[in-house]
């Protein structure tokens, strides 16, 4: 494909970084540059000659620099047609250059958002001329290259260096390309940032930062991560985190987000929890956490809350494993741990950012509220004659929090600070607690004075009844059916406790 040379560029920039490279190559092969400010004064210091753009235009800097750019010299520089004889006619009747390559780098609006900065730096930080400057010359991608962030300047070195100074057609599509992801993602922020407050109902979102991933939940699916996992843990040690990887780890870390003032340590298996427990020291709560479910916790994905120490780490040295989360690790532990290549370790560095939910369904997209609504003993109204004990209480707020990130239809037994068995995503709330009645006693639970969490309200006092038989003498949930007195009636025939939240917490 044959190359333009490049004889003309407007550089106009707010980051400098790994800048001098292309300003180096422009001055060899002889380009004229138009520069404004700051990005002037950068270009002279490397040495190369720079016209202002206030000499091209004829016009000063205004309004504390808000107008520079915004001019028909440049933007006509930039639009014309060099194939169009009147647009070319048009261009030397009004002595408007021809401007090949155009680089820009927009204000840090993101940055300046995160920063926590006032609303009117952050209004200031809304680039106007920068963004209308990428639109143009990205829209007459055939005559002018478009270079519209820090992240693209190597690309274009390479470009320059290979092909004298030039590009090809097809790299000048490739980087407008770029360039309209690069203003389509700053100004989903700025609408972001606005609708805030303002909650125009409208779906806007835009993650620049891929991975690759192996492959999705089979290996016949591809898969892409978007977003920053980076910034939220530091991999030290293992494979490449896969798709069902990354999705135990999220529930993961937001099941034992629900435990801040306890060493709490959680065992998952395809999102749900067949292990955890809280106690004195991680070892003791992986211990208690391993117990619940000695056969599901081969291959799962393990997470705590405090720092692993040597004495856990060797514990749980033994389990195959796919990914331990932790806070943190000690050298002793880790030494222990990286004995198994492929195990993969992650410190997590913060809590997971963000309130919503979004996900692709039928021809659109949902998006909700993340569940952020957990009940302590101030949320319990008691809807028996007889209420449950302080221990209870502590069992019951154990066993809803657990219950919230199971999926549906869910059933959680449990004492005060150990998980003993779910049921879960069965059909009926009854499969559910049959199926967690057998999977205590098959890993030798006495449930005698345990609890049981329920997701949803009873339709029929059936699981009551069960729960009974089993041993359970106090229950927690949401409450609300029609029948809800069918439930409370039999509790108080036979000596059980009930509590109601109001929150129902399904999760599918």
């Amino acid at each position: 494909m044959a190359v333009k040379k490049i004889q003309s560029a407007l550089v106009s920039v707010f980051y400098k970084d790994n800048l001098e490279p292309i300003i180096a190559l422009l001055k060899k092969h002889g380009v004229k540059i138009y520069s404004t400010g700051g990005t002037q004064k950068f270009i002279e210091e490397q040495g190369a000659e720079v016209i202002p753009v206030e000499e091209l235009t004829s016009y000063p800097s205004i309004f504390g620099g808000r107008v520079k750019t915004l001019h028909p010299k440049v933007f006509g520089g930039i639009l014309y047609r060099r194939e169009n004889d009147g647009d070319v006619s048009q261009a030397a009747e009004f002595d408007i250059p021809a401007i090949d390559l155009v680089i820009v780098d927009l204000y840090p609006f993101e940055e300046t958002v995160a920063s926590g900065a006032s609303e009117a730096d952050i209004i200031e930080k809304i680039d106007i001329g920068g963004i209308s400057l990428i639109r143009a010359a990205a829209k007459n991608f055939k005559d002018v290259t478009i270079i519209a962030s820090k992240n693209q300047y190597a690309e274009l070195e390479a470009k320059l260096e290979a092909q004298n100074g030039g590009t090809t057609l097809e790299d000048r599509r490739y980087f407008a390309a770029q360039a309209f992801q690069v203003s389509s993602h700053y100004d989903t922020h700025i609408f972001n940032y606005f609708n805030q407050s303002e909650g125009i109902p409208s779906l806007k979102v835009s993650e620049s930062r891929a991975k690759a991933l192996r492959y999705g939940e089979n290996p016949h699916q591809s898969a892409h991560f978007y977003g920053d996992l980076e910034g939220l843990f530091d991999q030290l040690n293992g494979k490449e985190l896969s798709y069902n990887n990354l999705v135990d780890v999220d529930a993961a870390v937001n099941l034992i987000a629900e435990f801040p003032d306890q060493t709490a340590f959680a065992i998952l298996k395809h999102t749900n929890a067949c292990g955890c427990a809280t106690a004195e020291t991680v070892k003791e709560a992986y211990q208690k956490a391993f117990a619940a479910d000695t056969t599901s916790a081969f291959g799962g994905v393990l997470v705590t809350n405090q720092t692993v120490d040597k004495a856990a780490a060797e514990e749980m040295h033994s389990l195959f494993f796919e990914v331990l989360i932790a806070p943190n690790f000690t050298e002793e532990a880790l030494e222990v741990l990286k004995g198994k290549k492929n195990r993969i370790l992650l410190r997590q560095k913060m809590a997971l950012p963000g309130t919503k939910m979004i996900k692709t369904l039928l021809n659109g997209v949902i998006e909700q509220d993340k569940d952020l609504a957990t009940e302590s003993k101030s949320d319990f109204k008691v809807a028996t004659k007889k209420a449950p004990s302080e221990k209870e209480m502590d069992a019951l707020v154990f066993a809803a929090k657990v219950c919230k990130h199971t999926k549906s239809n869910t059933i959680v037994l449990s004492n005060d600070n150990q998980l003993f068995a779910s049921g879960v995503g069965q059909t009926s709330r009854v499969d559910a607690l049959r199926q967690a009645i057998i999977k205590a006693k098959e890993f030798g639970f006495d449930l005698k004075g345990a609890v049981m969490a329920s997701d949803a309200f009873f339709p029929f006092p059936d699981c009551v009844e069960i729960a009974h038989e089993a041993g359970i003498t106090a229950v927690v949930q949401p409450g609300g059916s029609i029948k809800d007195q069918d439930s409370i009636d039999y509790c108080d025939a036979h000596g059980m406790s009930m509590v109601m939240t109001g929150v129902r917490h399904f999760k599918h």
